[in-house]
Formats: C-alpha cells, sequence, structure tokens
C-alpha cells in the first residue's frame, strides 16, 4: 500500500542522522505524509521498499554502501512500485541526465526548503516528474549531445516550446521570444502535456530527455 489514513508513506534514506532526522521530521509536521522509516544506508532502505512498498523513497544520492542512483537501478529492475526521489548537494547536469535516465521520479538539491521537498515528494508520489526549473536549463546541454530523435510526434512549434522550457524559459519568456502571445503558448504548451502525459513543464523537459525528443 502506498498510502496510510490518506497520508503518503515515505522511506527517508541519507547516512547523516542529523540531516535525515530533520527531514523526516518536517515531512511528518504536514500531516500529509507518514515516514514508515529513517535508514542510514541504501542496502537497509530496499529492504524496507521491498517489504512496505512506500509511495516514495526521499533518498541521498551519494551513500557509503550504494549511492542513490545504484537504488533507483534496483527498484526499477525488480519492478517495485516505490518513486525514487534523489536529493543531493551536487545538481551536475549530468548527474541528473542520468538519474531521470535510470528512472529516478525526480532530484533536489540539498539545499531545498523544507516546503520545496514536501511538495516534491507529494507530487512524486501522485506520478509526477519533479525537477527544479533551475535544473532544467542546466540539462539543455546534456539533452543536446544525448537526445535521440523518436517518441511521440510534435509540431515544428511545440518543439519549440520544448526547447525554450530546456533552457529554463518561462511562458511568457517563451512568448517573446517566438513573437506570439502567451496563451498561444499556453495552448501549445497544454498539447505537450498530452502528448507526453506529464502536467508541469520540468516534467515536460524530463520525459522529453527521457524520450530523446530533444537534439
Amino acid at each position: 500500500m502506498s498510502t496510510s489514513d490518506n497520508k503518503t508513506r515515505v522511506v527517508v534514506v541519507d547516512d547523516h542522522a542529523f540531516f535525515r532526522d530533520g527531514v523526516a521530521r518536517g515531512l511528518t509536521r504536514t500531516g500529509q505524509i507518514e515516514v514508515l522509516a529513517e535508514v542510514g544506508s541504501a542496502r537497509e532502505a530496499l529492504e524496507v521498499i521491498r517489504r512496505e512498498h512506500p509511495a516514495v523513497a526521499l533518498v541521498d544520492y551519494q551513500m557509503p554502501d550504494m549511492d542513490g542512483l545504484a537504488l533507483v537501478h534496483a527498484v526499477v529492475r525488480d519492478h517495485l512500485p516505490t518513486r525514487v526521489l534523489l536529493l543531493s548537494a551536487f545538481t551536475d547536469s549530468a548527474v541528473v541526465f542520468q538519474a531521470l535516465q535510470e528512472g529516478a521520479a525526480g532530484y533536489l538539491s540539498k539545499q531545498s526548503s523544507r516546503d520545496e521537498i514536501v511538495d516534491a515528494v507529494l507530487s512524486v508520489a501522485r506520478g509526477n516528474t519533479v525537477l527544479p526549473a533551475d535544473l532544467a536549463g542546466g540539462l539543455a546541454g546534456e539533452i543536446r549531445l544525448r537526445g535521440q530523435p523518436s517518441g511521440p510526434t510534435l509540431s515544428e512549434r511545440e518543439m519549440e516550446v520544448l526547447r525554450g522550457f530546456a533552457r529554463g524559459l518561462s511562458i511568457p519568456q517563451v512568448a517573446s521570444e517566438l513573437y506570439i502571445s502567451a496563451s498561444t503558448v499556453k495552448t501549445h504548451t497544454q498539447r505537450l502535456y498530452e502528448k507526453l502525459e506529464v502536467s508541469e513543464r520540468a516534467a515536460a523537459v524530463a520525459e522529453a530527455m527521457r524520450r530523446g525528443l530533444l537534439e
């Protein structure tokens, strides 16, 4: 089960007890999240995930026994229902790209506020991909280097809007750059969401990256 008494069930994974406890307390205080376990290693986390099937595993990218990326790989390989949200002090675009390619549900900086972490956990539990806008812009280079065209067919204008989002632009900024109205950009954005099966800009960039739609 992923929820209990309408609360999102989460396991918090970090080898630093002080940080781990602080994050767990912040999640619990919302009243919307139940922290099933706080563990200090990825191997312990995998045991909890296999046994309890929490909705979300909030995982430090750097762990002493097995890094967060290896945990993502194990969860995906074993077809476990838990979605893994990575937290890291490092936000290098190549690392973020690889994490999403492996199947991570999202990637956040450890500098994120408590509210940002809470919102990300709840969003991931609803099936969304979480990627802060400042990271989305940094992924543009990785997308250009690694992306291969495939997946759903997008119109030329939809691709232009998508490329703008990949560079971290907002809807008004995309509208200004393409010399079209913001409402027109919103229309193209909605079509993008439908084709990529997402509900927000960062998720659209992440999903397009996974499908190799950006060159």
